[in-house]
């Protein structure tokens, strides 16, 4: 569907009655619409950066494991450090002590990230704070010549999306999203054997974040400004792309096919209203967490793609469950889970029949498929860590592709397409579950765009510091 037809369909909203705020916001997006990308990204390799110079943006959680795993690389200059809390900055600031890289330290201020974006000495920006200033930092520093790694999701409103996309094809600068469970070893072998035919014609994939995260939402020191319990006053699929990521690139999602609508369902809050009413009897900051609803505990959100395959996403970081992110691909002749994982940490199950095969059998199928990342670095990348050692492959990766003057795994039309699921989610649980167009952001440059490469057949030469 053309852009134009998604917004004016979306439009409708208003005449029926249905959230016109969602509909206002998309409207907006059209004032740089074209029938043709503007310039297509996906695929575009920007010049070498021998050295690649990195500033940093928020370094709490994400943003303090980002450059303790940053200084394992070669061929890498962290130029700058900027968070507003003083004391994050100066803890981080420690991490390069022993090194003979000196950043530059930024806070006090709500503004002082942009004084790191018009510095002309920097490559990239590496933006690691709350998701309401994703899109501003990151348009800010492709405005500035800069390329742009941004944690997830990239934007939360299909207005912020069409920006990013608009922004990154007129300045020519990478916007990839940090989706690192893309670079999991499992999810990194099923994309492989997916590429080799093993599972045949792909009909259905799963994916999910089913996190018990309800206590950190209620706690200052680790959310600053409780900025996570205000995303959740938001009723949808919040989170949908640690789930989403690996499967679109498996189903060639923007590189040969397309997601066309969705339908989402939520159920009611069980947890998060009353978890706020009870920690507002303690601190008044918590009592405007319970003049309205909060998001329901389990979302569902079905995709329909253009070539007629089928996508579940699931999210509840509310309920007492144990982790799992589903990662489930079923094909004509096999398929593929990875959670439950039943005690073999990090890895799944594989079938091409009624049952998984054996462990020996999955050992040899893991040989056979293992991709050439994983082979080149997969057990440093272990020891470096980052959630198993795939926040360090894909750290590598971005580097490895920016050094080498190649197209990144994620373009900014996976971080559109995968973050764009939020907002839209929140439209189709507002409206009874009714289904919603996604829009294309390649403005059908989909059907030519290629998959991204898995053979390091170029590049693959950033060393790791011993």
């Amino acid at each position: 569907m053309k852009k134009r037809d998604f917004l004016k369909l979306s439009g409708l909203g208003i005449a029926a009655g249905l959230t016109p705020n969602f509909a206002v916001k998309a409207e907006r997006a059209t004032t740089t619409d074209s029938k043709a990308p503007l310039f297509n990204m996906s695929g575009y390799a920007a010049p070498k950066i021998d050295t690649v110079r990195i500033a940093y943006l928020g370094l709490g959680n994400r943003g303090g494991g980002a450059i303790k795993r940053i200084i394992h690389l070669e061929n890498v200059e962290v130029k700058a450090l900027c968070d507003i809390r003083k004391e994050n900055v100066n803890e981080a600031a420690k991490v390069f002590e022993k090194s003979n890289q000196k950043p530059t330290l930024y806070s006090g201020s709500k503004n002082e990230w942009k004084k790191v974006c018009e510095r002309d000495d920097i490559d990239l920006i590496y933006i690691c704070t709350p998701w309401s200033l994703h899109t501003p930092m990151a348009l800010y520093a492709m405005e500035h010549g800069k390329h742009v790694a941004v944690e997830i999701p990239a934007a939360t409103t299909v207005e912020d999306c069409w920006k990013l996309v608009n922004t990154s094809e007129r300045t020519k600068k990478h916007c990839m999203m940090l989706e690192n469970c893309c670079y999991d070893f499992f999810e990194l072998l099923t994309l492989n054997m997916a590429r080799q035919g093993f599972f045949g014609e792909i009909v259905h994939v799963e994916g999910a974040y089913i996190h018990d995260i309800l206590d950190s939402f209620f706690d200052k020191s680790k959310r600053y400004d409780l900025w996570r319990l205000k995303e959740n006053q938001r009723n949808g699929n919040l989170y949908p792309t640690h789930g989403l990521g690996p499967v679109a690139q498996i189903l060639n999602i923007n590189r040969g096919d397309k997601m066309d609508f969705l339908v989402s369902v939520a159920s009611n809050d069980f947890m998060l209203g009353e978890k706020a009413k009870q920690m507002a009897a303690k601190d008044p900051d918590f009592k405007q967490y319970t003049t309205k609803p909060l998001r329901g505990n389990m979302n569902t959100t079905t995709i329909k793609t253009n070539k007629g395959r089928t996508i579940m996403l699931q999210h509840d970081v509310s309920s007492p469950r144990p982790y799992s992110r589903i990662h489930l691909v079923s094909g004509t002749k096999g398929a593929a889970q990875k959670y439950p994982m039943e005690g073999k940490e990090g890895k799944g199950r594989i079938s091409q029949g009624h049952e998984w095969v054996s462990d020996e059998e999955y050992n040899e199928l893991e040989r056979k498929y293992q991709p050439e990342i994983v082979k080149r670095i997969g057990e440093l990348a272990k020891q470096v860590g980052g959630h198993g050692g795939m926040d360090f492959l894909m750290d590598w990766r971005l580097i490895d592709c920016l050094r080498n003057g190649l197209p990144l795994d994620q373009d900014v039309y996976d971080a559109a397409s995968w973050s764009v699921i939020a907002p839209l989610s929140e439209w189709s649980v507002v409206n009874r579950s009714n289904s919603i167009d996604i829009p294309d952001f390649t403005s059908g440059a989909w059907k030519n765009n290629q998959p991204v490469d898995l053979t390091l057949s170029k590049g693959g030469n950033t060393k790791v510091k011993s």
